[in-house]
Order: C-alpha cells, then sequence, then structure tokens
C-alpha cells in the first residue's frame, strides 16, 4: 500500500499544467463528476422518490452548457452523461487523462438529523476539527463518499492501496497533501461565496476532508456538496429545475472568478536562476549603460508545486533547478541549456520518473 502511496505522489508532483507550445496560458479544460449513478443512487430522499445521482447529473449538464456558452474556447468534459455508474478510478482518470486544468465534482448530503441543510465545498485535506461534531459529520459524509469505491467489480483493497474501512487508509492519505491545494481552496471560498447568493440559504463553509476522488486527481480540485436531500427546504429547491439551475449559474460565477483569477496568475516571472550557463555582462560605458540582452535557453520543467523546493531536494534528481513563479506556484525546470537538443536528452533520462516532463523555451 505504501508503495502505491508514494507512486501517486510522485505522479501529483510530476502533474505539468503548461502544455508544451502552448503561446496563451490560459485555464482551458474543466472535468465536471456528477456523483454517483447506474447502481449507486447515491443519497434518496426520506421518501423514496428523489436519488443524489439525478441531482449531480442535472446540475452538472446544467452548469456544463453556461461554461459552453460562456467560454467557447474552453473544453468541458463530464465524467458520465447519463444514468451509468462509473467508478471512483474512473473519474479522476478522466481527468488525468486529459489534463485538466480544474475538476469539480457535485453531490448532494444528507443526514439523519432532518433539520441539517446547506452546502459546503470540500478539498483534499485531513479536518483540522477533530473534536468538534462537525467533523464527527464530516468524517461519516466522507466514508459514506468512499465506499462508493467497493461498488467497483474489480476492487481489492490490497491491490488499491485503499479500504474504506481501514482508518489507516485515512491516515495515509491525509499526508498526501495535494500540489494543488492552494488554488483548490481559492475555487472553494469562491463557491461558497457565489453559492451564498442562490436559493440555499445556509453556508457550512470550506473543509479540508480526504475524498479519495479528490485523492487521485492531479489538478485542483473540490467537491461541492449542494444541500441536503434530507432536509425538507433543500430537497424543495433541489427537486425544482429552477432551483437547480440557480445553483448552476452561482456555480458558474465561482468558476468565473477563479478562472480570471487563474488565467492572470499566468503571466511568468523568473525568481530564482541556477542554470549551468552564466551570464557575462560587459562593463557599463560611464556616458551611456549598456542594456543586458536576453537569452534563450532550453529546459525541463518536471513539476509545479506551491512551494520553491531547495537544490539537494531528491525530487530534482540531482540537477540544478530553474524556477519559476506563475501567480503563486513555482515551475521547477531543470537541465537547461541553449541547446534543444540537449534539453530532449534531459527529457528522456528523467522519463521514467517523470513521464509528463516536457521541454519549455525562456527567454532570460
Amino acid at each position: 500500500m505504501m508503495k502505491s502511496l508514494l507512486t501517486l505522489l510522485v505522479a501529483l508532483l510530476a502533474a505539468a499544467e503548461l502544455p508544451s507550445g502552448s503561446d496563451k496560458l490560459a485555464l482551458k479544460t474543466v472535468v465536471i463528476d456528477a456523483g454517483h449513478g447506474g447502481k449507486d443512487p447515491g443519497a434518496v430522499s426520506p421518501d423514496g422518490k428523489y436519488y443524489e445521482k439525478t441531482f449531480t447529473l442535472d446540475i452538472a449538464k446544467r452548469l456544463k452548457e453556461k461554461i459552453n456558452a460562456a467560454y467557447p474556447d474552453i473544453k468541458v468534459i463530464l465524467t458520465r452523461s447519463d444514468d451509468r455508474a462509473v467508478t471512483l478510478n474512473q473519474r479522476a482518470e478522466t481527468a488525468n487523462k486529459a489534463a485538466a486544468d480544474l475538476f469539480i465534482s457535485i453531490h448532494i448530503n444528507s443526514s439523519l438529523d432532518k433539520a441539517a441543510r446547506g452546502y459546503s465545498v470540500h478539498v483534499l485535506g485531513k479536518s483540522k476539527k477533530d473534536n468538534t461534531d462537525l467533523f464527527k459529520m464530516n468524517l461519516d459524509m466522507v466514508k459514506r463518499e468512499n465506499s462508493v469505491i467497493t461498488l467497483d467489480d474489480d476492487f481489492n483493497p490490497e491491490t488499491a492501496g485503499f479500504d474504506p474501512n481501514n482508518p489507516e487508509s485515512y491516515i495515509f492519505m491525509t499526508m498526501m497533501q495535494s500540489a494543488h491545494l492552494g488554488n483548490s481552496i481559492k475555487l472553494a471560498q469562491n463557491m461558497i461565496d457565489c453559492l451564498g447568493s442562490g436559493p440555499l440559504s445556509l453556508s457550512r463553509g470550506v473543509c479540508q476532508d480526504p475524498f479519495y476522488v479528490l485523492w487521485r486527481t492531479s489538478m485542483p480540485a473540490v467537491l461541492a456538496e449542494l444541500g441536503f436531500i434530507s432536509n425538507a427546504k433543500d430537497l424543495e429547491i433541489l427537486g425544482s429545475g429552477q432551483g437547480r439551475d440557480r445553483i448552476a449559474q452561482a456555480l458558474l460565477d465561482a468558476f468565473s472568478l477563479y478562472k480570471k483569477d487563474y488565467d492572470a496568475s499566468m503571466s511568468i516571472h523568473a525568481v530564482q536562476s541556477t542554470a549551468g550557463a552564466s551570464d557575462t555582462a560587459s562593463e557599463p560605458s560611464e556616458q551611456k549603460p549598456q542594456t543586458k540582452q536576453k537569452r534563450t535557453v532550453y529546459g525541463v520543467q518536471i513539476f509545479t508545486v506551491s512551494k520553491e523546493v531547495p537544490e539537494g531536494d531528491p525530487r530534482l534528481l540531482g540537477y540544478k533547478p530553474l524556477i519559476i513563479k506563475s501567480g503563486t506556484r513555482y515551475r521547477h525546470i531543470i537541465g537547461t541549456s541553449p541547446e534543444r537538443s540537449e534539453a530532449l536528452k534531459v527529457k528522456e533520462a528523467v522519463a521514467a520518473k517523470y513521464p509528463d516532463a516536457f521541454v519549455v523555451k525562456l527567454e532570460l
């Protein structure tokens, strides 16, 4: 189990967010995950007439249509477009294979307490509210959502590296903090703010919880619990097409705020250069200062994380990194050289550790 967890950590760190050859850096692909489906109905209303899987699919489709209308250039992918069963691994793989910039999982909550209502947004992590009733509620919810994995026909906890009934799985999962946590929290807070102007009347805030589907994705990811199917007031809203459309509109508003900030953050600023070749500037003239000429170098981007990884860290494989700041994230580039062919050799050399690494061209 530890081996599979370490393999996943490397994959998360290696996830490249800037496609090779891209001139305009912006959010381009989003995956919307409608929770549950098929033989897995999710939460069920007290009268047995309404299913979580139906509400999540409808809201996901509405959100997709709204994003497509507002941003025709953005590719929007649904993990399911009809009432079919999709495994938790397949949901994450859909986003990972598409090299998505964002993953949004849509769910509806439920509780034995019929008074419980409202919306919450969750990001990967361990709740800090260990000794509160809220944490207990969240843990029960997390176990319920994660238990869906046992419905997979080929599920084997020994080979999957995760058992929803084993507390050890959650201990290891909460150690695996995503490199994209900062951006996930930004989107989650945007959602909380925008949903406040929608039909659901109570915010339960942003929470960090160990959801399996968030753990397996290698991009900013959130899981939204949009009301309680067990609460009469929330169910009235969820059962209305107008109510679900207003929820989808609030999610679009949150997405728009996030996209604006994300695109702006992609302006690149070099914060540290330890490339092999050194710059040599001639002595400036007393009468006329000379302008330093830019030079073109090539390198291999191996990962983007929220903090600078220091020289000597084993993740750098012995290379001195060129670190480029992109908004609140840091691109780590190794093997810089004036020759593209040399960078390609480095890419080939590190392919076993970083299969998603790619060559970049920089003006320094």
